[in-house]
């Protein structure tokens, strides 16, 4: 090692030393001028009219009425199976998979008008729209089977 120390007199170290000191200041230097020189400003900052964004299509109404159908359709399907005498004005829950609405049939009443049977019912909704209240009437047709009469938000 004392060869290589050696090698280098004091001359030589004096101009490594200052290559250095000149690499560091030019480094330094070199992004300060670049904002003095008038570099990034704020106020001359404009919007970047080539980004073009896009939104897909939507139709709110379509999908909110199939799913308030097919609930509709859950909601008349527990009408139809519940058994009135046994659930003394109990609430009787409902829940659709397929559109993730769920809530509560209550008032619950079988009417009988002139041989015609039906059920008059209120039910909440608890969907991803938020929440509602519908009154609703169902009877039973001639051919045995429950159905829809009335179906509207209360």
């Amino acid at each position: 090692m004392l060869r290589i120390a050696q090698a280098f007199d004091s001359r030589q170290w004096s101009v490594i030393a200052s290559a250095s000191v000149k690499a560091v200041v030019v480094t330094l230097a070199l992004p300060l001028a670049a904002c003095g020189a008038g570099g990034f400003s704020l106020e001359k900052a404009e919007v970047d009219r080539s980004i073009v964004t896009s939104s897909a299509p939507s139709s709110p109404a379509a999908p909110a009425a199939a799913d308030k159908d097919s609930d509709q359709t859950t909601i008349g399907n527990a009408v139809s199976s519940a058994d009135i005498k046994e659930l003394g004005g109990q609430a009787v829950p409902w829940a659709n998979a397929g559109t993730g609405s769920r809530g509560a049939i209550t008032e619950l009443v079988e009417l009988k008008d002139g041989g015609l049977t039906c059920r008059r019912f209120s039910a909440t909704r608890e969907s991803f729209d938020g929440v509602a209240l519908y009154k609703g009437e169902l009877c039973l047709a001639e051919a045995g089977g429950w159905r829809m009469q009335e179906f509207k938000p209360f």
